[in-house]
């Protein structure tokens, strides 16, 4: 049957525009130019002046040679160059490859190569790495470096492009680009690094105009918000809330280093409203020095993902002026999109209750169409018992394009019309999810996501170990870290010291475990290793200590 609706009223350009956060910023400073958008130490920037660098930026990177669909990546802490590079990289049609600053050279050489990077904006700081990762890599891109006033290290001798002459030189009236669909990329986050299939995320317009949105409305942002960047804006873009704040027309403090006497800081003399960050975060306010903690005139809101925090945590950070909101996500969806919101009756439960119903993962954001656990071989829901478990799966417009360079990847992530997270939880009766297990055995250490098989075979290259197993200890300041048990090699004697040294120099220094334990490896009779075994020792191994 014809739907009369359809019959004439077709898509034009004056019904219908692609839907992208690069207007946020437009609108921002057209309707509030002298309103603060930034600060960072003594800087302090206005929207006028963020829109005009940001098209200044996109400006110079076209003038050598950037086109749509071209990667710009940034190796760059939290400062205001990371924010402009968030809206001038895809202003000139590129893609934004955020680097994690903690990688080691190896991991970032293979994202650039798989990105096919062409520009590299780095932090000074940060320089000695790329040139480590470079060395390493077979792309041989563009590089400017920025000299962040903040940073307070030596310089480095490069031969770089200085990154505020590199902006001087583009047009600050530069007629920056619409993409020509709201489905084209935005930006591209790795998962994973030089282990297994390559995890390059991809990022659609459309996903970051709605998420941004869906930032604003899940954390009750309101017009002119002011945001404290302790997440750091490589990790899916700052979950995209360096979108967010041009949205709600909000003002962005930036910080170089998360510690605990400039975040007190910062809260107290900018007005923070608003925050995000690992439970390490959280500790790390909590444990400050008296001298160091500042009076708040009104409760900030801080919202965090990874492992839930403690009950104790949760009770020092509301005594300390902290509304903590639980969020879960992951880098597929374009950081959290699911939200354990609170109902007013629970705040009346006693501590222990408020505790437990905080470490649910929750419900799913407004732009997100559809979130439920499914059993992933009928696909069907399981029961909203609170006990039956399956696997946690997204559906919507704030799930990934796909892998970049890895369709067999893609369609197998999207198996069913569905987006596997390869998480495992249950559904309470509510109709609120939480998560039980990992099923790719992920270990989250403050914030930061550890593969325990690349821990695993790094050990397994050491010539003293015959098998090995890493699995998530609870670690009350970072969260979780890797535990190792070992079995050694016949006649081997090699010590937790010189396993742990060898990690050091094959892997980020986060990914290291904290423990190693010498011991018969318990498997089933196929021979599987049996890692639930183990994560019930290193709990015990946690508690004793």
């Amino acid at each position: 049957m014809t739907n009369l609706y359809n019959d004439g009223l077709d898509r034009n350009p004056a019904n219908h525009q692609p839907l992208t956060p690069l207007q946020f910023l437009e609108r921002a400073a057209t309707v509030f130019p002298k309103h603060t958008a930034i600060v960072h130490g003594a800087l302090r920037r206005s929207y006028a002046e963020f829109y005009t660098r940001a098209r200044q930026l996109a400006s110079a990177l076209s003038q050598n040679g950037i086109a749509r669909g071209d990667t710009v990546s940034a190796l760059l802490p939290n400062t205001p160059a990371m924010l402009e590079c968030h809206y001038g990289v895809p202003m000139c049609g590129g893609v934004l490859h955020s680097i994690n600053t903690r990688l080691d050279a190896a991991i970032i050489a293979f994202q650039l190569d798989h990105a096919m990077t062409k520009v590299v904006i780095v932090d000074r700081e940060f320089m000695p790495l790329l040139q480590e990762a470079l060395a390493l890599a077979t792309v041989t891109p563009i590089i400017v470096q920025s000299d962040d006033p903040e940073f307070e290290g030596a310089p480095t001798e490069t031969d770089a492009i200085d990154y505020e002459a590199f902006v001087a030189e583009g047009d600050p009236q530069f007629a920056w680009l619409m993409p020509e669909d709201e489905w084209d990329a935005i930006a591209i986050n790795y998962t994973s690094g030089t282990t297994g299939d390559p995890k390059g995320v991809v990022y659609h317009h459309r996903g970051a105009y709605l998420l941004a949105q869906g930032n604003a409305l899940t954390t009750s942002m309101s017009k002119h918000a002011v945001y404290l960047w302790t997440l750091p804006m490589f990790h899916c873009n700052g979950w995209c809330f360096p979108w967010t704040l041009s949205a709600i027309v909000g003002t962005h403090v930036c910080l170089r280093q998360v510690r605990a006497e400039p975040i007190w800081n910062a809260l107290a003399d900018e007005g923070v409203t608003h925050l995000c960050g690992a439970p390490i975060v959280m500790s790390l306010l909590i444990s400050a020095q008296a001298e160091e903690k500042r009076a708040l005139d009104t409760t900030v809101q801080f919202s965090t993902a990874a492992a839930p925090p403690p009950e104790k945590l949760l009770a020092d950070m509301r005594a300390a002026g902290f509304d903590v909101t639980h969020l879960y996500g992951l880098t597929e969806t374009y950081g959290p999109s699911v939200v354990n919101d609170w109902h007013s009756d629970w705040s009346a439960l006693p501590a222990s209750e408020q505790a437990t119903l905080k470490s649910r993962q929750g419900v799913r954001y407004l732009p997100l169409e559809n979130l439920d656990v499914l059993d992933p071989e009928t696909m069907e829901p399981v029961p909203r018992d609170g006990e039956t478990m399956g696997e946690v799966m997204f559906r919507g417009n704030v799930v990934m394009k796909g892998y970049f360079r890895n369709p067999e990847g893609t369609a197998k992530a999207f198996e069913g019309g569905w987006f596997h997270s390869g998480d495992l939880g249950v559904v309470h009766p509510d109709g609120y999810i939480q998560l039980k297990d990992r099923s790719k055995d992920i270990i989250i250490s403050g914030g930061e996501n550890i593969s325990s098989i690349e821990v695993e075979e790094v050990l397994y290259r050491h010539d003293a170990v015959a098998v090995a197993a890493v699995v998530a200890m609870p670690h009350e300041k970072w969260g979780e870290t890797p535990c190792a048990f070992v079995e050694l090699t016949r006649g081997s004697d090699a010590s937790a010291a010189t396993l742990k040294g060898w990690c050091r120099d094959h892997l980020a220094h986060y990914k290291v475990p904290g423990k190693f334990v010498f011991t018969e490896i318990p498997r089933t009779s196929t021979g599987k290793i049996q890692k639930f075994v183990l994560r019930d020792q290193a709990k015990a191994l946690a508690d004793a200590e």
